[in-house]
């Protein structure tokens, strides 16, 4: 007797398919020769559990090129700059010490601009990425961040901007290397958190956003940069005051002093 599911023989006293074990109900090929019911296949009837790992590993998505994640992590590097610039002056001219045309940097001064800078970083990267998908650069060239697992976002994406401080090991060329090697592209964060990174048609309106944004920061860093510099709001501390950076001018030159290093630029 034939399985009408996978046409495959069976046994007389036992009507069950061979292949998916179930009972085949009486005149059930009658059914399906009169075209009432599909007939099933094999070739075309993989396990469910194959499909369901198929379409999570290889999602109907086209992944996005390390050409367009390198300029969008270079417009986001843009913005924090601007952004670093900002909260730098702001710090410097309150831990540092100003001495006419000389700027002095304690100790405490750098170790707090380096704590927000890297604050900044990771949570301008981490809540815009578990939030919204994407960055406003990734936003601009037209790529999101989508996940292959169920873990928390908040969680998957912490980890993934995490281990930028091992992918971006000489200027991101590990997280180069791990991507390119990588069927989809996934640098070392990705792997381990469980996310790639897809072409997005965001729409006019998005762009727009992110462009205003962008744009709007970068206005706001190159006119209150200056203006913060013309304050000084010193509050000196009473640990870490060493000096260790000193950026000044005198009649001959510029300089620039990292502990006993000096540097003249402009030298007469």
């Amino acid at each position: 007797m034939e399985c009408p599911h996978c046409h495959r023989q069976t046994s007389v006293h036992a009507p069950s398919c061979e292949y998916c074990g179930n009972i085949i109900p009486a005149a059930q090929h009658l059914l399906e020769e009169s075209g009432i019911i599909a007939p099933a296949s094999p070739a075309t009837s993989p396990p469910l559990k194959k499909v369901q790992l198929e379409q999570r590993e290889d999602p109907f998505y086209r992944m996005a090129t390390l050409g367009d994640r390198l300029i969008a992590f270079a417009l986001d590097c843009t913005f924090l700059f601007c952004v670093f610039a900002m909260v730098d002056a702001w710090v410097f001219m309150r831990w540092g010490i100003v001495d006419g045309a000389e700027l002095k940097l304690t100790l405490a001064a750098l170790l707090i601009a380096q704590s927000l800078n890297a604050a900044t970083f990771f949570l301008y990267l981490w809540l815009l990425e578990a939030i919204f998908g994407a960055t406003l650069g990734k936003a601009m060239v037209g790529i999101r961040v989508v996940q292959t697992t169920e873990r928390n976002p908040l969680a998957a994406l912490a980890i993934r901007n995490l281990f930028r401080v091992v992918d971006g090991l000489a200027f991101y060329l590990v997280g180069a290397i791990v991507a390119g090697c990588s069927k989809m592209h996934r640098r070392l964060g990705d792997i381990c958190a469980g996310t790639v990174v897809i072409e997005e048609h965001f729409g006019y309106g998005i762009k727009i956003v992110a462009i205003a944004l962008w744009t709007g920061v970068l206005a706001g860093a190159v006119w209150s940069v200056p203006r913060i510099c013309q304050t000084n709001a010193a509050l000196p501390s009473r640990y870490l005051n060493q000096v260790v950076v000193e950026v000044g001018r005198n009649e001959k030159s510029a300089y620039l002093t990292v502990a006993s290093f000096q540097v003249d630029v402009g030298k007469r």
